[in-house]
């Protein structure tokens, strides 16, 4: 049975709230913390210090350095589906190749990873939320190679019907007209760049409000 959750997604901008300006009031209710990539690792590890619950994440294109140090005390999900009180989290990192990179891929590499990907949320019985670093192909995602989306991901969103689709990569500050929150179909896509708090509720009928509802920031 799912539960009502308030989920911290975070990308790409470490908060100053949440590092310089810690508080640790700043994360009361909070049940989980998803990172949608291009963090430091440090900053992940600093937030599972003095967090109780999970702190998941999956890599951005500028994430070469989990390969040494990853983030203590977090849980990877790139590339696997990970269920938290009922509610199932899909997770695929990366970017659109446009260097030597590790976490950088081709359209092609893309979607053999979605593929398989596939595969685990099938034996999940389905995904509620789909979590990545880029956004897909002309949804929001920008017009330069290493900004540019992924066509899989579309595939992956139609064939499960996530409630929720959250990417990071497109920063607030390339674009003041990126859109934070957006529909695609009958899925709500949002952009996490550095913080987003996310109401998933676990109803019909809160979840329907929860979609019309804009999701909330966390006050500095």
């Amino acid at each position: 049975m799912m539960n009502d959750l308030k989920i911290l997604f975070i990308s790409d901008e470490p908060s100053k709230a949440l590092w310089d300006y810690f508080n640790q009031s700043r994360l009361d209710g909070i049940d989980l913390i998803i990172s949608c990539g291009d963090l430091p690792p440090q900053y992940l590890s600093f937030l599972a210090t003095f967090f109780h619950g999970p702190v998941l994440y999956i890599h951005g294109n500028h994430d070469d350095c989990y390969l040494e140090t990853p983030p203590d005390g977090c849980i990877c999900i790139d590339g696997q589906v990970y269920e938290h009180e009922g509610v199932r989290i899909a997770g695929l990192g990366g970017s659109m190749r446009y260097n030597n990179g590790k976490f950088q891929y081709t359209e092609r590499q893309m979607r053999s990873r979605a593929m398989k990907l596939q595969r685990k949320i099938r034996r999940s019985k389905g995904v509620d939320i789909l979590v990545s670093h880029a956004p897909a192909y002309a949804l929001n995602d920008g017009k330069d190679l290493p900004h540019k989306g992924f066509r899989c991901f579309y595939r992956l969103l139609e064939k499960n019907h996530p409630k929720y689709f959250v990417h990071g990569h497109m920063h607030i500050s390339y674009n003041y007209l990126q859109k934070r929150v957006c529909e695609y179909q009958d899925i709500t896509v949002i952009n996490a760049c550095e913080r987003y708090v996310l109401d998933y509720a676990s109803s019909a009928q809160s979840e329907e409000l929860s979609k019309v509802s804009e999701i909330r920031s966390i006050n500095d």
